[in-house]
């Protein structure tokens, strides 16, 4: 969808989107540990410390990408000029940063929430949620605002944004319903 705007959109899509997936690393090992403390607490049959670890996880991970976050939206010129001198793809990569972190802060806890669903030993309910947030949301949403209300690439760092947040909130209401509880792991 970039693409259709040409290669500096692609090229500042492209710089911004891999700082974004590096910043993320960190949360992904947090989220794995979170999965493998609730399948440890549902183990030794105590589900309610397998859900304040989650809890605590989301925390420590919010705290974590609201920082990645402050930086990239004041500090995202500088670090996507480090890769490029172009004003043209600096300015689609500046936007990208501060488009899809500004939903950092949801995505914390969604990243956790997601994988304790799979520590849980449920891996059903992650994979629905991720087709229905990022194909099914994330993807049409990016197509709409980009190409029909004519947000351009700016359009489908909103929807990213958009889809890391509703990805969060969606878990959430999963999570708290507790069914992952009751898996046997």
């Amino acid at each position: 969808m970039i693409a259709t705007f040409g290669s500096a959109a692609l090229a500042g899509y492209t710089i911004g989107i891999r700082v974004v997936l590096f910043a993320l690393l960190p949360s992904w090992g947090l989220s794995n540990a979170a999965a493998t403390m609730v399948g440890q607490g549902l183990g030794a049959r105590k589900p309610d410390r397998a859900e304040r670890a989650v809890w605590l996880s989301g925390s420590y991970n919010l705290v974590f990408l609201s920082t990645v976050a402050l930086v990239f939206l004041l500090l995202a010129e500088p670090i996507v000029r480090f890769f490029t001198s172009d004003p043209a793809v600096v300015s689609y990569g500046v936007a990208c940063l501060r488009f899809v972190s500004a939903g950092f802060p949801f995505y914390a806890y969604g990243m956790v929430l997601t994988q304790s669903f799979n520590g849980a030993g449920d891996t059903w309910t992650p994979t629905w949620i991720n087709i229905g947030c990022f194909w099914f949301w994330e993807i049409p949403l990016a197509w709409v605002l980009s190409q029909q209300v004519g947000m351009g690439p700016s359009g489908v760092f909103v929807a990213i944004m958009v889809a890391f947040s509703t990805l969060a909130v969606v878990s959430a209401i999963i999570f708290r319903q507790g069914r992952w509880k009751l898996r046997e792991v």
